[in-house]
C-alpha cells in the first residue's frame, strides 16, 4: 500500500483531525503545486506580456504531452484546454446546424453541467434529447447499443456515473455511433482508471479535468478534439485562429485544424503549472502510474467494506454499484434513506464525504492510507451512536 500523505502535507496539516473521504469531488494537492502556483506568478512577473509564449508554447504543450501520454493518444496537438468543461460542452452543442433540433442520445446519469444545459434546451426545442435509464447496471451497455442505432447527432455520456460510480464500456461506443459525434465525459475516469483511447482517438472526443482525481485544482481542464470531427463550431475564441489554419473559403472564418480548433480566449494559466507538476511528480519523484493509483484505491475500499459493522450504519448491500470492481469507479456510492442525517453527522466529526439525494458517497485516494480507513471506520460507529467521536480516530 501506498504512504504519500508527506507529499500532501500542507492540505493534510492545515487540518490533522479532518478526514477526508471525497476525493471523488475535491481532491487535496500535492505539495508541488504550491511551487507551481508561484512559477506561475513569477513567469507572470519576469515575462509580463511575453508569458503568453511560454503558456501557449511550453507550458501547454507540456499538458497536452501528459495528457496524450495517460490516455494513450497518438498526437498530443489534439488536446484543447479550458477553464471548465462547460466551455466544451457549448463549443460542441455549436457545432450543429441551427435549423433544426440537435439529436442527443445520452443516459440519464449525467453530471450536471450537461444535464441542466440539455434541459434548458430542450424547453426551447433547440434540442430533442433521448435519456436511457442508467440502472439496471447489468444491462446499460446493451441498451445504449440499442438506442444508437436509431440515429442522433450527438452521443454523449459519462465513463464512470457521477451518482454511481458505474464504469461504462467506452471501447463499444464506437461501433454503434454512426455517424454521430461521440463525446465521452471522462471526468470520473481520468486518473482514476487506466484510460486506453488509442482505439477510440480518431472517433470519440474525451472531456476531463484536473479538479478530481489529477489533483491540480481548477481551471485546469482538457478535451480530446477527434480529427474531422466539429471543424467549425459557432462559439469559437480568438485562440482557435492560432496553429495550423484551414483556409478560408469564400469568405468564411477560418479554424485551426487540431485541437486548437475548440480553443476559446484568455483564461487564468495557473491549473496548467499545477497539472504539469502534478504529472511530474507521479511519473518522476512517485513513480506511479494511474493503475497503481486505481488498485490503491480499490484496496482502501476492500478494507472499508471488510471494515464496515452493525454499528456503523452502512451496509454492502447498499451499495449502488455491488462487488464487482472491474465497473466501478474510485468512490463507493451508498443508497440509504438516511444518507442525508449520516452525512451531517459525518460532518460534525469532521469526516468529510458527499451526498446526493438518497446516495451517501465516499471516494478513495492516494493521499489515503489504511489507518485513514480505520479511523474513518471508528468515527461511522460514533456518528451511527448519535456523534460521539470515538478516541484515537
Amino acid at each position: 500500500m501506498l504512504d504519500l500523505r508527506a507529499h500532501f502535507s500542507r492540505f493534510l496539516n492545515a487540518d490533522p483531525d479532518r478526514l477526508h473521504f471525497a476525493a471523488h469531488s475535491h481532491h487535496p494537492w500535492p505539495d508541488v503545486t504550491r511551487n507551481a502556483q508561484a512559477e506561475a506568478w513569477d513567469d507572470a512577473a519576469r515575462l509580463m506580456d511575453d508569458k503568453w509564449e511560454r503558456i501557449l508554447g511550453p507550458v501547454l504543450e507540456e499538458f497536452q504531452h501528459h495528457v496524450a501520454g495517460h490516455l494513450r493518444l497518438p498526437d498530443p496537438a489534439t488536446v484543447a484546454v479550458a477553464p471548465n468543461t462547460h466551455e466544451f460542452l457549448r463549443r460542441i452543442l455549436s457545432c450543429f446546424p441551427a435549423r433544426s433540433p440537435v439529436r442527443i442520445l445520452t443516459s440519464d446519469g449525467e453530471f450536471h453541467s450537461f444535464a441542466r444545459q440539455v434541459a434548458r434546451l430542450e424547453e426551447d426545442g433547440l434540442v430533442v434529447a433521448t435519456r436511457v435509464p442508467a440502472e439496471p447496471f447489468a444491462t446499460f451497455d446493451d441498451r445504449f447499443r440499442a438506442a444508437m442505432r436509431e440515429g442522433h447527432d450527438l452521443v454523449f455520456v459519462s465513463q464512470v456515473f457521477f451518482n454511481s460510480g458505474f464504469a461504462v464500456d467506452i471501447d463499444a461506443l464506437a461501433e454503434g455511433a454512426g455517424d454521430a459525434m461521440l463525446v465521452i465525459d471522462g471526468y470520473h475516469g481520468f486518473m482514476a482508471r487506466p484510460t486506453d483511447l488509442s482505439r477510440l482517438a480518431g472517433r470519440a472526443f474525451y472531456i476531463a479535468g484536473g479538479y478530481k482525481y489529477a489533483m491540480a485544482g481548477e481551471g485546469a481542464c482538457f478535451m480530446h478534439c477527434p480529427p474531422g470531427w466539429g471543424m467549425r463550431p459557432r462559439d469559437t475564441g480568438w485562440y482557435a485562429a492560432f496553429g495550423n489554419l484551414a483556409r478560408a473559403q469564400e469568405g468564411k472564418v477560418a479554424y485551426s485544424e487540431d485541437g486548437w480548433r475548440f480553443m476559446g480566449s484568455t483564461f487564468d494559466p495557473s491549473g496548467l503549472y499545477r497539472f504539469n507538476a502534478v504529472m511530474r511528480w507521479l511519473s518522476q519523484q512517485a513513480g506511479i502510474a494511474v493503475a497503481a493509483i486505481h488498485d490503491h484505491a480499490l484496496a482502501l475500499q476492500r478494507r472499508f467494506l471488510d471494515g464496515l459493522g452493525p454499528a456503523s450504519g452502512l451496509s454492502p448491500d447498499a451499495l449502488v454499484v455491488p462487488a464487482d470492481e472491474t465497473r466501478r469507479g474510485n468512490f463507493l456510492t451508498f443508497d440509504m434513506p438516511d444518507a442525508q442525517p449520516t452525512y451531517a453527522r459525518l460532518k460534525a466529526l469532521n469526516v468529510v464525504t458527499d451526498v446526493r439525494g438518497n446516495r451517501l458517497r465516499l471516494g478513495f485516494g492516494i493521499y489515503q492510507t489504511p489507518e485513514e480507513v480505520d479511523a474513518l471506520l471508528r468515527r461511522l460507529d460514533g456518528a451511527a451512536a448519535g456523534g460521539r467521536q470515538p478516541a484515537a480516530g
